[in-house]
């Protein structure tokens, strides 16, 4: 046989196969008709589900918490808790209010912060904590405080152990020059107070040489002397 007649062989053989795939795909098509139908609709409906709530309930909703908490922010910069919690009976109805209306949303998930925040500051470690320890996050900046206010509840209420895992933990959430040497020095100094010596040397020193710049690196010897001294004497 000769390579011409191969070659139309071999494309009569494809294109038989070809018929055969495409005869089959159209039985299939033609069985399965009523359930393809459906499932598309399935998707159809969906997506259309899932943009109708982002863009006709989610996002209004997230606008209105954002407006709704704009005033608390403002009490809770200017130490006044109380209404910055429970609202002022009048434009504002306060983070726990707002927590409860707007579930969901990013705002409800920072008042919580704010309200932990702030009922630590009352010295109600439990509430404060309840609310932290509930917080979602995300934030870069945010979260890290809010883990460092959770080390600052703990040690409150005399979970030192507790609080200096926090502290860590903020210091290496914030990742930052100017941060994290603030959270270290936290647990520096809770590490004094249970009279961990070593430990709170050990941090000092690492703040001193890797944050040069920072405030904290400035009195971290002082804070090594004391704990050598204590170290001596224990």
């Amino acid at each position: 046989m000769s390579a011409k007649k191969t070659k139309e062989s071999k494309a009569e053989k494809n294109f038989e196969n070809i018929g055969e795939a495409l005869t089959t795909s159209e039985q299939f098509l033609e069985k399965n008709q009523k359930s393809i139908l459906i499932g598309l609709l399935i998707v159809v409906i969906a997506v259309g589900a899932f943009l109708a709530y982002n863009y006709l309930y989610k996002a209004p909703r997230n606008e209105k918490a954002q407006a709704a908490i704009f005033q608390g922010e403002r009490y809770f910069q200017n130490g006044e808790d109380s209404l910055a919690l429970f609202g002022n009976g009048n434009d504002y109805i306060g983070f726990e209010s707002i927590i409860n209306q707007f579930k969901g949303t990013k705002t409800a998930d920072l008042a919580r912060a704010y309200a932990g925040i702030s009922y630590n500051r009352m010295g109600n470690n439990e509430k404060a904590l309840e609310h932290l320890k509930k917080f979602k996050g995300g934030d870069l900046l945010i979260t890290p405080a809010v883990t460092g206010a959770i080390g600052d509840v703990q040690m409150n209420m005399g979970q030192t152990d507790e609080a200096i895992a926090s502290f860590l933990k903020a210091a290496k959430e914030s990742d930052d020059k100017m941060l994290s040497p603030i959270y270290y020095k936290k647990a520096g100094v809770a590490y004094l107070s249970g009279a961990n010596y070593d430990k709170a040397i050990e941090v000092f020193t690492q703040i001193k040489e890797n944050y040069i710049n920072s405030p904290e690196a400035q009195e971290a010897d002082k804070y090594i002397k004391q704990a050598e001294l204590l170290k001596t004497t224990k």
